[in-house]
Parts: structure tokens; sequence; C-alpha cells
């Protein structure tokens, strides 16, 4: 509750809950729910969910927990996609051959591009070669991957994407924000969006 108020004062646009119980920053349904209780209804809510067989059960978190969108970081097909009949943003997990070609199954998605790795389907805070996205891709993505204070500047002039997408880069531990770190990232955002606006 606390790192959540605290990401939204600072500028937040959206806040993630990982639903993935192999995952070190997983929450239950029932905390999310009390979490999300409290925040603006002008805060995305986004629940993270990876490979999960049941479409009931991530449907059930969704309305449970009151989110408003659904990140599926998995092998999740354009049929589970559909079938699940909400809001979804998929991840796509980028290495130097991965072919952009396979966006094609996905219509009308939006789209997360992270860092290949594996040991883990997100959250690793490993940065990818980001020049191998198309240009035409920009600001049609969300970008996530190692971003931090200190390369975001750059990937936003580089690459033009709709959002950032940070997890790791601001954790004291796994599932628990460093203070100093968030506020750094957030008023570095400040920073670029009034020059963008100058």
């Amino acid at each position: 509750m606390e790192d959540a108020l605290y990401c939204q004062t600072l500028g937040a646009d959206a806040l993630g809950f990982i639903f993935y119980e192999k995952s070190k920053r997983y929450v239950n349904p029932v905390t999310a729910a009390n979490i999300t209780g409290e925040l603006s209804p002008f805060t995305l809510k986004v629940g993270v969910f990876a490979n999960e067989p049941d479409i009931k059960k991530v449907r059930d978190i969704f309305y449970e927990a009151h989110l408003n969108i659904i990140q599926l970081h998995g092998d999740e097909s354009y049929d589970y996609i559909k079938g699940l009949g909400l809001p979804v943003i998929k991840s796509f997990r980028i290495n130097d051959g991965f072919d952009f070609n396979v966006l094609k199954k996905y219509p009308g998605i939006t789209y997360l591009f992270d860092a290949h790795n594996e040991k883990g389907l997100g959250g690793t805070g490993e940065q990818f070669n980001w020049s191998v996205i198309p240009q035409s891709l920009n600001n049609k993505y969300i970008l996530a991957g190692g971003i931090s204070h200190n390369n975001l500047e750059d990937a936003i002039a580089m690459l033009k994407p709709m959002a950032i997408d940070v997890s790791s880069s601001l954790e004291s531990e796994p599932g628990k924000k460093d203070k100093e770190k968030t506020k750094i990232f957030f008023n570095k955002l400040k920073q670029i969006r009034r020059k963008q606006c100058s």
C-alpha cells in the first residue's frame, strides 16, 4: 500500500500487480484489491500473469482486484487473449534474433517489449539491444527491461515508446520500492516531459 500510494503521488500513470505465483513479487488478489481500492480512478491498475492455463482464474482476479487491464508475460496465444475478453498488454521477450513478424499474429493488442532472459519472464533488470526494434513501431509499444534514470532520456528520444515499464530498477529488493531511486526516476521523467513541452 505504501509503495503504491507513493508511486501514485510521484506521478505513476499505471501500477502493476504480479499474480504469477512463482514470482518474488507475487501479491494475492485480496491484498491487491485492498490497494487498488485506495488508488485514484485515474491510475491504471494492471494485473500481470504468465502462462496461467485457467482463463476463468484470470478473469476472476481481474474483477476481484478491480483491475483495468491484463499484462501477459508468457507464451499466450491470440486465441487465449480473445478468450479472456479483457483489455490486454502482451509482453514479448526481445533478443537480437527476435522476429517482429510474430506481432502480426496479435492484431489490435498493445505490445510490451522486454529483455529475453532464460532465467525469468520479466523483472530481470536487463536491457536488450534497442536497435533491433523497427522504427515503424514508434509510439506503438511499451518499453521495459533495465530502464532507470540513467538511460530514460535515451530510451524516450531514440525509441519513442508509448510508455515505459519499470520494476527492478526502482527496488531495494524484489517487491519493495526504494523511495530514493523512485523519486529520482520520476524527477528525471518530469524534466524530460518539460523539455518536450518547451
